[in-house]
Parts: C-alpha cells; structure tokens; sequence
C-alpha cells in the first residue's frame, strides 16, 4: 500500500476539514522515531503536537496500559468510580502551582478542558463575559473557537460564535506590542466594551502554542493576576501544550510568581492516550452542582493509567532538567545559522518549547513561504517538523524530551541542512 493509493483513499473518505500536514502514514513509532507504511523512517520533531513528551510508546506507559487492560477498560467514573482517578487528581492538585486547597475533574480533550474552566468560571463568578488574546488557540469547539484569537482556518465559515468573548494583544516585542501596551489594552477594554464586573475570566496561555511560542513576560503575568484581583476575576492558564516539563518546569506558569485560579491541560498528560484536565481553587471548583461537569469518556481508565506512568517517568528521567538541556542545545544550533540563514529573525522558547521565526531577507516581512520550504526540505530529508504563528512563518519544535541523544544529533544536522539550502535558493 503505498501512501498516494492511502492519500487518495483518504481523500475520498474523509472530510477535508481534517487537514494534513504530511502525507506519511505511520506504521510503527518508538520514542522519536516513526516509520511509514512503505518502510521509511522519520525524526519526529512534532510528537503529535506536543502529546509525546514521553516519546512514542514509552515502556513504562504501555506497561500501565496493558496492566489496566487486565482489569477494565471503561465504567464512567460517574457511575462506577475507581481509584486511580481519585489518586491522579491528588497528583495534580498537589503538583499545581498555588498554595491554596485545589480539586480536579478529567474530560477527554483540551477543548474540552477550556469549556468547562469556562463553565466552572461562569458558575463561581455568576458573570459571563471572557477575555482572551490575539494568537491565542484554545481549541475547535464554538466556545474554543470563540476565544481562539486567530480566523482562518479556524473560524472561517461557521458563523457566529459564542457571545461575551473579547480580545485584547498578546505582548509580543518582536511585533510592535509591549507588555504595557496590552495591559493599557485591557483597561481600554474595561472602559469601552464591558465591565471588569461583568468579566469571570482571563484565559491565557503562559507560552502561545499555534499563535508562534511566544512567551508571556513575566512582569506582565504579575500585573494581569493583580488586575484580576482587583476586579474579582478569575485567571485561567491554558497549559494545554505547555505543560508536563516541556518548558523545563512541570507547568509552564511554574516560571512565574503568581499562580492562577484555573489550569487547563491535555496533550502529553497521558502520553498518546485522550485525557485532559482541569485543576483549580477548590471553591471555584465546587461551584458547579453535581451532574454540571463529567462526560461519558471523561478520565477513562485507560488513560489515568498513562498519565501516572507519565508523571513518574518525567520525575524518574528527570525531563524537565533534559527539557532545559536539549532546549539550549537546539537554540545554540540556531544561534550559529543566524549569519548563513539571514531570514531568522528570532530564536526563542523555554526548556524545550522553542521556535525559530522567519522574515522576508527583502522585504523584512513575515515569510511563511521560506519557513513551509525549510519544512518540506527537513522533512524530505527525514525530519518531521511543525510551522505556526498568525502568520505561517514560525517553525516550532516540539520533538519527544526522551529524545535519544545520537537522534537528536541527527535531527540537528538535518534542520541545518535543510535552512542552509531552503536559504541559499533564495
């Protein structure tokens, strides 16, 4: 079966709403390697957008896997609870920065997760108005498009979204926006469109994961928690992709002084298997009456099995020292190309969150043309890699922290082969 008669099966099966970013059709993957149905192998520096902290099949996590597979696979933990469920959310209310009393519900996906901090926001609050930023992503349901600060693809042809949903810029230097600059947003905000009274929540990713791994300056995440404060509103972080060592701590809101009311994750809290979560206040959490929250797949066994093998092995492996290692390693490879490559504009991200931004040598504007073609030469090369950013000129890596040391190697002369040529064709 080779992958054009798939890619054509594919297209005649499926809607084309699905988008692919490569036509590879896995057979098999083990940590950060894949190889396709026609016997090829691949780096994989896109962990299924940042699932795989832990790699592709990770021992340990298949081992909790096959072990809960011998007892049960599913009874709704509405209906029939079980125990790891109870432990996993003792783990993270322990593991959440804040040093206050924290409670957990698990659901399926990190859409999932943002309706319902919303849900427990609106619920504790009595309010219903949400303030999100410009590049944000937040997820592909009507609440998480509506607060998702990007339109195409996103939005584009599915009408009218959720109302009480604004938008204020990320800061973001690089593009003309300082950390000052979208506070004094905010407050014009307050003053023109809706009433800090009337707001439940301020969601915000503490690193912007589509929007092009930006970080949130550390100065500004103070000023927006005593904004909150001061206003009865309730910061919620979205630490759907941050989280689990990929920024070199376990949460990315980890780097910052104040901690938030509510945490969104999913991603690589199972290592590959659907789980997401949301931990906060317990009050907060306890605001919605019972039978408000849950979902009939929502902490399935199977992978509130994974998540305790995910969050042994990044304590046992050390991930977030390894995450902080690797991120310096891959930013000192770029830091070398900046004279050779002069489209790089920005080499950024924490631990092993991290990007490389991509301008026009000419023009001096965003080239999500030259950043697609470095992609394609990596990947024609044997290097899978991910773009992102408002505008499509950002490559992210978001490669497995087990990564073995000779891959990652490996996958470094490749990316640096593939700039070097995607430049010198310019």
């Amino acid at each position: 079966m080779t992958a054009t008669s798939l890619t054509d099966r594919k297209n005649a099966a499926i809607s084309r709403g699905v988008g692919m970013t490569t036509q590879i059709y896995a057979d098999r993957a083990e940590n950060a390697e894949i190889w396709d149905k026609e016997g090829r192998r691949y780096i994989d520096f896109a962990a299924g957008i940042a699932v795989l902290n832990t790699g592709h099949r990770h021992p340990r996590v298949i081992a909790a896997v096959k072990d809960q597979l011998e007892r049960f696979t599913h009874t709704c933990h509405q209906v029939v609870p079980y125990e790891s469920y109870v432990h996993l959310a003792e783990r993270l209310n322990a593991l959440l920065p804040g040093d206050f009393e924290k409670k957990t519900i698990f659901v399926t996906t990190g859409a999932e997760a943002v309706e319902n901090a919303v849900k427990i926001a609106r619920a504790a609050t009595g309010r219903s108005a949400v303030i999100a930023f410009g590049g944000g992503f937040h997820g592909r349901t009507f609440m998480g498009m509506a607060l998702t600060g990007k339109v195409v693809p996103y939005k584009v042809g599915f009408g009218a979204m959720p109302g009480d949903v604004f938008h204020i810029p990320f800061p973001v230097e690089l593009h003309g926006v300082t950390a000052d600059q979208s506070l004094a947003a905010l407050k014009k905000l307050f003053a023109a469109d809706v009433d800090p009274q009337r707001v439940a929540a301020i969601i915000i990713e503490p690193v912007q994961g589509e929007g092009g791994f930006y970080s949130a300056p550390a100065a500004f995440m103070k000023a927006l928690r005593e904004l909150c404060d001061q206003h009865g509103i309730l910061l919620i972080a979205d630490e759907v992709q941050t989280g689990f060592a990929r920024t070199g701590r376990m949460f990315a809101m980890d780097h910052h002084e104040v901690a938030p009311d509510l945490t969104t994750m999913a991603k690589s809290l199972a290592g590959g298997f659907p789980l997401a979560a949301v931990t906060g206040r317990a009050a907060i959490m306890d605001a919605p009456g019972p039978g408000g929250l849950g979902g009939t797949y929502g902490g399935n066994p199977l992978g509130i099995a994974a998540a305790h093998a995910v969050l042994d092995v990044i304590v046992d492996e050390d991930l977030c020292n390894r995450a902080n290692l690797l991120g310096g390693r891959l930013k000192q490879r770029l830091e070398s190309l900046r004279e050779t490559v002069p489209e790089i504009v920005d080499i950024r991200g924490p631990g092993f969150m991290n990007a490389v931004e991509f301008n026009d040598r000419t023009t001096g504007l965003p080239s999500a043309e030259f950043a697609n073609q470095v992609r394609l030469i990596a990947l024609d090369k044997g290097l899978i890699l991910l773009t992102c950013g408002v505008h499509g000129n950002v490559i992210r890596f978001l490669a497995p922290i087990t990564i073995q040391d000779e891959i990652f190697g490996e996958a470094l002369d490749i990316l640096e082969a593939s700039m070097l040529e995607a430049s010198a064709g310019r």
